[in-house]
């Protein structure tokens, strides 16, 4: 049987770059709510699983300072907030999953639990919140007035984070706790509504989270990380993480999530790992290839290596570009999954991971060609990694028209994608019809009760 893979579509609340093409620079941008609900309804009308919303506080900086490059050139810099979208996307459509990327450094959990709830319920159930411990942190901690953390200090505190917010999200109110009786006043039962008591290393409270239970009770819960600590993240919480590779390296990656998942007691399969990738589609490969190499014309070193500093805080320009990245400048705390890609006995010189970063960024090798060809591609990297899906990056226009029209028909034609998207939650979408909630193997329903057990 032909695995029917997962869809995201990916997008950042920050500028597209049509603003700076010839005659774009009146098109509806990220200020826009209209081009923010006509492209949902057009990832709905395709059959997409999900629109991803990537965000952060943070921009590019060395040391204490913003680089410039960054504000001149719109470098991971100018962005509206993802989560103030996401009720007016839920409201624009009626079946699109919706993801937004919230920081456990930034936000505390009885915020994120409130909010991630309340969207929950106004979306009837298509919300998804992608956990990640920021990028850019040095300069999200200059903004909030904080310490750099330390990386793997970081990964513990969202360890916590999400414990704590399962702890909320599954075992403040327990099913048939909401009466809504009005013949007889009574809104919920106090028997079966039970205060969080929770003393961690990074997180304490004691309360309740007083927004009543939604259709997934828990958003469904991503991750995006590829560091050794990310990973781990991921195989303990995660139903879905967005990796992006060559395919020996995603191979390895996928299997060692899944081998870290069973080792906490859940299923190998309760996963679904996600190859992040730009699709570039035309009437030949030649078309594309041409295409592709004109985009990265338009990028110089000093925009790639901003690009670089952003996830790294590591200033390539300063290093000797025909020499790896030394070991005393990788050992940062900022993001280590743009460092870790590029060390090792094969390291790449400074130069080609600029290079590297001009022609793709964070992503892996874009696929490009007919939509034929593009298929082929697609399906042998599922082929070679075991993985079950893609989280699609757009041409750089911000345009995902091209995919829609012409890569997704290909894909359902050789029966890789859904027919219709199952049941009515995001969860559903990606795991089948009738499972809305966390499944009985995730550390979250351990904290699902009976009103005579203790509080958590």
């Amino acid at each position: 049987m032909t695995k029917k893979i997962a869809i995201g579509m990916f997008q950042t609340g920050r500028v597209r770059d049509s603003w700076k093409m010839p005659g774009r620079q009146d098109d509806p941008n990220f200020t826009d709510l209209g081009y923010w609900i006509d492209l949902a309804r057009r990832c709905e009308a395709a059959g997409a699983d999900f629109l991803f919303l990537a965000d952060s506080y943070g921009y590019p900086t060395l040391g204490d300072a913003i680089i410039p490059t960054a504000i001149e050139r719109n470098v991971q810099f100018s962005t509206v907030d993802a989560q103030m979208l996401v009720s007016a996307l839920a409201s624009a459509t009626e079946r699109l999953g919706i993801v937004t990327t919230v920081s456990t450094q930034v936000e505390a959990p009885p915020v994120i639990t409130r909010q991630y709830r309340t969207l929950d319920h106004f979306s009837n159930g298509r919300v998804g919140w992608n956990i990640v411990t920021g990028s850019a942190q040095a300069a999200s901690a200059l903004l909030f007035g904080e310490p750099l953390m330390p990386h793997d200090d970081r990964y513990a505190k969202a360890a916590d984070h999400v414990e704590l917010s399962l702890k909320f999200w599954e075992g403040c109110w327990e099913d048939g706790a909401l009466i809504r009786d009005g013949a007889a006043g009574i809104w919920a039962d106090p028997s079966k509504v039970h205060e969080i008591v929770h003393d961690g290393p990074f997180f304490s409270t004691r309360g309740v989270l007083v927004t009543p239970p939604s259709p997934q009770v828990t958003p469904t819960l991503f991750q995006a990380g590829a560091s050794t600590a990310g990973r781990d993240l991921a195989a303990r919480y995660a139903e879905a993480v967005f990796l992006a590779a060559e395919a020996p390296t995603l191979a390895a990656q996928i299997a060692d999530i899944r081998a870290r998942a069973v080792g906490y007691g859940r299923a190998a399969d309760d996963i679904k790992c996600l190859i992040a990738g730009t699709f570039r589609v035309a009437d030949s490969r030649d078309e594309a290839e041409a295409a592709h190499r004109a985009a990265i014309e338009q990028i110089s070193l000093e925009h790639a290596a901003t690009l670089y500093a952003y996830f790294t805080g590591i200033d390539l320009l300063s290093l000797d570009l025909d020499r790896p990245i030394p070991a005393s400048a990788a050992q940062g705390d900022n993001g280590r999954t743009n460092i870790e890609r590029f060390l090792g006995p094969d390291a790449p010189t400074v130069r080609e991971v600029l290079e590297e970063f001009r022609a793709n960024g964070v992503m892996g090798k874009p696929f490009l060609g007919t939509p034929g060809e593009i298929a082929d591609q697609a399906e042998a990297m599922i082929a070679a990694t075991d993985a079950d899906g893609f989280l699609v990056q757009p041409d750089p226009d911000g345009g995902h028209d091209l995919f829609f029209g012409r890569v997704m028909p290909e894909l359902r034609r050789r029966g890789l994608l859904k027919d219709e998207l199952p049941g009515a939650t995001l969860r559903e979408h990606l795991f089948g019809e009738g499972r809305r909630r966390l499944p009985d193997t995730h550390p979250g329903a351990a904290f699902r009760r009976s009103a005579a057990r203790v509080p958590v």
